[in-house]
């Protein structure tokens, strides 16, 4: 499945990188002119109210996942030493948000408030944990940033460059986000754990269907080399809600699917 999805990937890669050119050659800020804006270059509204809707996984993600359940996930051998020694009393005196880092985040069960907080900065609000992710578009993490729970994104416009990963895939609405200097975290809150080493890919699509219910698409690929085998995909939803109906901030509940 997942060399599957990795292939088709790459495939919208090509449809990508072919509007990156026609921009080139007639989009973009006129000469002279400054760049234009994150905001401005938009080709799909994500913001908004959003909740998860649990479509796979329900028994790993509505309930807590018992001690030892490690189904579907990639892990070696010091992965699986580190869960099985796990207990929820590590979690305690600042820990508390360690399974609420940005490469689990979105798999919890919830409510998303995705906004611009200027226009080259998108925010993302989580009600479960309390935790905000943000989106820087252009550039790089600063040297001195320190390692967080929600690490440093960076985020791109299909058919931008996205360094090592190449182009984020077609078609044109996608959004494409690098995060890294995460702090070590756990993939599952039954103590699965990932690196301060991780680097976190994810493809952000957004549709209405014609009964105008709008979705979020959230495509996670996550490598660590200290913990994993090979990459861990993931796909969570999400559906536009109208405003904040629902929304209830909790801190961090280790051990509590939310």
């Amino acid at each position: 499945m997942l060399r599957s999805l990795l292939a088709i990937l790459a495939a919208l890669a090509v449809a990508g990188t072919a509007h990156a050119q026609g921009q080139g050659r007639g989009g973009g800020a006129r000469a002279g002119g400054a760049p234009p804006t994150a905001r401005a270059q938009a080709p799909k509204d994500f913001t908004g109210y959003w909740v998860a809707v649990v479509t796979e996984h329900w028994h790993l993600r509505m309930e807590m996942p018992p001690k030892g359940e490690f189904a579907m996930l990639p892990l070696n051998p010091a992965a699986r030493d580190a869960a099985n020694k796990w207990t929820p009393a590590q979690d305690a005196g600042g820990n508390e948000c360690r399974s609420y880092g940005a490469a689990s985040i979105m798999r919890i069960p919830g409510r998303l408030h995705i906004h611009w907080t200027d226009d080259n900065t998108l925010q993302i609000d989580t009600d479960s944990g309390t935790q905000t992710r943000v989106l820087h578009f252009g550039g790089a993490a600063p040297a001195d940033f320190q390692p967080a729970w929600q690490g440093y994104s960076v985020a791109q416009w299909a058919g931008m460059n996205m360094g090592r990963a190449g182009r984020t895939p077609g078609p044109n609405g996608n959004l494409g986000v690098v995060t890294t200097k995460m702090k070590a975290g756990y993939l599952r809150k039954n103590g699965v754990p990932y690196s301060e080493n991780t680097r976190l890919q994810e493809y952000f699509d957004t549709f209405t269907e014609p009964d105008g219910t709008s979705w979020l698409v959230v495509t996670s690929i996550i490598t660590d080399p200290m913990y994993l085998t090979g990459p861990y995909a993931t796909t969570n939803h999400f559906k536009k809600i109208p405003d904040m109906q629902g929304w209830d901030p909790t801190p961090c509940r280790p051990d509590q699917p939310r």
